[in-house]
């Protein structure tokens, strides 16, 4: 059920390669392991995609598919599940980061309050340089939170999915074997 859950909304590895624009990826993207969906690919892509999601700036995916392709790895999976950052999630989850350092380094400093953004204004450029000196304040904390929290997200999601994978599968086959028996 999982598994065909996943083929019916993952890109057709065929597909993908054909595009002109992944035509010059495609030796890379060849790889079987890269597209095929079992339980340690799909966590291995989970994890993946919930680490590179705390990658700082747009450089989420690549690192993502480099991750992927170089850990082969379910490619599409990991693409898909950097989607957990986004404009309304990235504050939360690097204030958390920054919790998450200050635990780790055993400090108790103040919590610097992130800019309001300015929705009425059209350029962003002064939002984008508050936001950026807000990251500085943050200083050290969470130049070690941010990794500290995208490894144990990166832990949590392979063990749910492994272990989740795992008992839906069991379960399953237990379930046969009740309407086997009946």
């Amino acid at each position: 059920m999982a598994r065909k859950l996943f083929r019916r909304y993952l890109p057709q590895r065929d597909k993908v390669l054909d595009h002109q624009l992944m035509r010059r990826l495609a030796p890379l993207l060849r790889h079987p392991s890269l597209w095929h969906l079992n339980r340690h690919s799909a966590a291995g892509g989970v994890a993946i995609g919930l680490f590179a999601g705390l990658v700082p700036g747009p450089l989420q995916m690549l690192a993502a598919a480099l991750l992927a392709i170089w850990l082969k790895r379910n490619l599409p999976v990991a693409l898909l599940c950097t989607f957990y950052t986004n404009p309304l999630t990235i504050v939360p989850l690097y204030l958390l980061a920054f919790k998450y350092g200050q635990l780790l380094l055993g400090e108790n400093g103040v919590t610097v309050i992130p800019p309001e953004p300015d929705w009425q204004a059209l350029p962003w450029g002064d939002w984008a340089g508050a936001a950026s000196e807000w990251l500085l304040a943050m200083g050290t904390p969470l130049f070690v939170g941010l990794p500290a929290l995208a490894l144990s997200l990166a832990a949590i999601g392979y063990t749910t999915v492994h272990y989740g994978w795992r008992w839906h599968v069991a379960h399953a086959w237990q379930k046969r074997r009740q309407q086997r028996r009946a």
